[in-house]
C-alpha cells in the first residue's frame, strides 16, 4: 500500500490541483471545465505529471494518470518518456547556474518516483522499467553530488520497491488449493453414518464470532488486491487499445481468488444445510446461517452477508420447503430486503454509502469496516468503462471517465487497508477455509434425501441424479 496519502480526506470537487503547469501555446490541451480536469492528448497528460520548478502535480492526479495510463503505455515506456521531461529540463536549469533550483527539482523528481514505486509497486516489475527508474535516478543524482542526499534516498526508495516486489511475488506463488467439491456417493448419501463428520455449529456455534472470523478472512483477502489488480478490468477489455496495454499483467490471480472465495462460502452454506439429517437440526444451521448474515452485515462485511445469502437462495436449499415452514424468516426477510437487486440494488448501495460514512468518522478500527460486495463493485467500474469512452472524437483521453474509476478504486483502497480488530481463531479459520463442499448435483442429491421430490419433474430429476451417481461409484 502506499505510504504517502493519495487522496485528501475528504475529496473536492477538482483534480486539477492549486497550481497548473505552464503549457504555454498548449492552453487547450489539456481542457478544464470549471477547473477540472476533463481531457488531453496523452503526452499533455504526461507533462502534466512531472514537475517543474514551480509546480507539483497533485497526488489525486498522480494517482488517477497512473492508473489510467497503462490502458494507453506500458509503464516502461511512459518512464522513459518521464526520463526525457527530465532531462530538458534540468539542462535547462544546469544553463542558469543556478544550482539550489537543480537541487529543488531534484527532490520534487524524487517525490514523484517515490510515490509512484508506493503506489504502484508491480509497474517495476520488468527489467526494462527498472532500466529507465535507474537511469532517471543516475541523472537527478548527478544534481547534488556534493552531499549525497539524493543518491541515499534514492537507494533508499529502490530498496523499498524491491521488497515490495519480492513480497507481492511470494503471495502470487502461493496458490490457493481450490477445494474440490464433493461427488462421492458414500460422502454425500445419508445412509452412510455421519457420525464422525464435524458441522459449522460443531466448530462455531456464536453467529457473532463466525462473522468476525468471515471478516478477517475477507480483510486478509482484499489486502492483497492492488489497483492495478483493479485496472485490469478496463484494460483488458479496451479491444481499441488492447494491444498497447500491459500484456505482462495478464494474470488476474487476485481477482480470482477472491472471487472463488465468495463462491466457496455460498457452496460451504448450502453444503451445511442439506447434509443435516434431521429436519429440527437443519432448521437450527438455516436459523444460524441468518443470525451470521445479519453480523456481517452490522459489522460492514457485506461481501460475506450476499455469499451466505445466495446459498441459502440456491436451488438445494430453497426447495426445503418443510424446513423453511420452521424458519423464523422475518430477520431474513430483512436481509433479503438489504440485498433486493431492483433498482440496481438501491437498498444495499444506502446501506453501502452509511457504512462508508461512519468509516470516515470512526474512531476504532471496528467502526471503519466497509467490505463491498465485490461482484457489485467490479461491475460498476466495468459499466463506468463501458458507458464511457476512452477517447473522446477528438482524440483526446476522456481523463473525466478515469478520474471517476479512480475515486471508486480509491475508496476500496482505503477500505482495505483497515486493520482487523478481531483476533484470528486457527479452528474455525481452518474448517472455512478446508471444510469439504458439495457440487451442485451433489447438493440437489442431499437435498432430495433430506426431503423427497414433490412433483414429477422433480422426481424425474432424482431419479438421475441418483442413477448417475450409482453408475459413476
Amino acid at each position: 500500500m502506499p505510504q504517502t496519502p493519495v487522496f485528501s480526506s475528504m475529496l473536492g470537487s477538482s483534480c486539477s490541483g492549486q497550481v497548473q503547469p505552464d503549457m504555454g501555446e498548449r492552453c487547450v490541451d489539456p481542457v478544464y471545465q470549471d477547473g477540472n480536469l476533463v481531457s488531453g492528448s496523452l503526452e499533455a497528460l504526461i507533462e502534466r505529471l512531472v514537475p517543474t520548478m514551480d509546480y507539483y502535480p497533485d497526488r489525486t492526479y498522480i494517482f488517477t494518470f497512473l492508473l489510467s495510463s497503462r490502458v494507453f503505455i506500458h509503464p516502461h515506456e511512459l518512464l522513459a518518456k518521464v526520463g526525457q521531461i527530465c532531462i530538458k529540463q534540468k539542462q535547462q536549469l544546469e544553463t542558469g547556474t543556478e544550482a539550489e533550483k537543480l537541487k529543488s527539482f531534484a527532490a520534487k523528481i524524487i517525490q514523484l518516483l517515490k510515490e509512484w514505486t508506493e503506489t504502484f509497486p508491480y509497474d517495476f516489475q520488468d527489467e526494462k522499467s527498472m532500466k529507465e527508474l535507474k537511469e532517471i535516478a543516475h541523472r537527478i543524482t548527478q544534481c547534488d553530488e556534493e552531499n549525497g542526499t539524493v543518491k541515499k534516498i534514492i537507494s533508499q526508495m529502490t530498496q523499498n520497491l524491491l521488497m515490495a516486489l519480492s513480497a507481492r511475488s511470494q503471495y502470487q506463488e502461493i496458490r490457493e488449493k481450490f477445494r474440490q467439491p464433493v461427488t462421492d456417493k458414500g460422502t454425500i448419501l445419508k445412509t452412510k453414518p455421519q457420525s464422525t463428520i464435524k458441522d459449522i455449529l460443531s466448530v462455531c456455534c456464536d453467529p457473532l464470532i463466525l462473522a468476525q472470523q468471515l471478516t478477517y478472512i475477507e480483510l486478509e483477502r482484499v489486502s492483497n488486491i492492488y489497483p492495478e489488480d483493479l485496472m485490469q478490468i478496463v484494460s483488458h477489455m479496451d479491444s481499441l487499445d488492447n494491444h498497447k496495454c500491459r500484456g505482462d499483467v495478464t494474470k488476474t490471480y487476485n481477482l480470482e481468488a477472491y472471487d472463488n472465495w465468495f463462491n466457496c462460502l455460498s457452496m460451504l452454506v448450502a453444503t451445511e444445510i442439506c447434509r443435516v439429517v434431521k429436519k429440527k437440526q437443519r432448521t437450527r444451521m438455516v436459523e444460524f446461517f441468518i443470525d451470521v448474515a445479519r453480523e456481517c452485515f452490522n459489522i460492514g462485511n457485506f461481501n460475506s452477508m450476499m455469499a451466505i445469502i445466495s446459498g441459502m437462495n440456491l436451488s438445494p436449499v430453497a426447495r426445503l420447503k418443510k424446513t423453511w415452514s420452521k424458519v423464523k424468516t422475518a430477520k431474513f426477510d430483512v436481509l433479503e430486503h438489504h440485498m433486493d437487486p431492483s433498482s440496481n440494488f438501491c437498498n444495499y448501495r444506502t446501506a453501502l454509502q452509511g457504512a462508508a460514512q461512519r468509516s470516515q468518522t470512526a474512531n476504532s478500527n471496528r467502526e471503519k469496516i466497509v467490505i463491498p460486495v465485490f461482484n457489485l463493485f467490479i461491475k460498476d467500474i466495468y459499466f463506468l468503462h463501458k458507458i464511457h469512452t476512452n477517447r473522446l472524437p477528438n482524440g483526446q483521453i476522456n481523463f473525466k471517465k478515469f478520474w471517476e474509476i479512480s475515486r471508486q478504486i480509491h475508496d476500496f483502497l482505503t477500505w482495505k487497508q483497515v486493520e482487523c480488530p478481531f483476533e484470528k481463531d486457527k479452528k474455525i479459520q481452518s474448517y472455512l477455509l478446508t471444510a469439504p463442499i458439495y457440487s451442485e448435483e451433489a447438493l440437489f442429491i442431499a437435498s432430495f434425501e433430506s426431503e423427497g421430490p414433490e412433483n414429477h419433474m422433480e422426481k424425474d430429476s432424482w431419479k438421475t441424479l441418483r442413477t448417475t451417481l450409482l453408475n459413476r461409484a
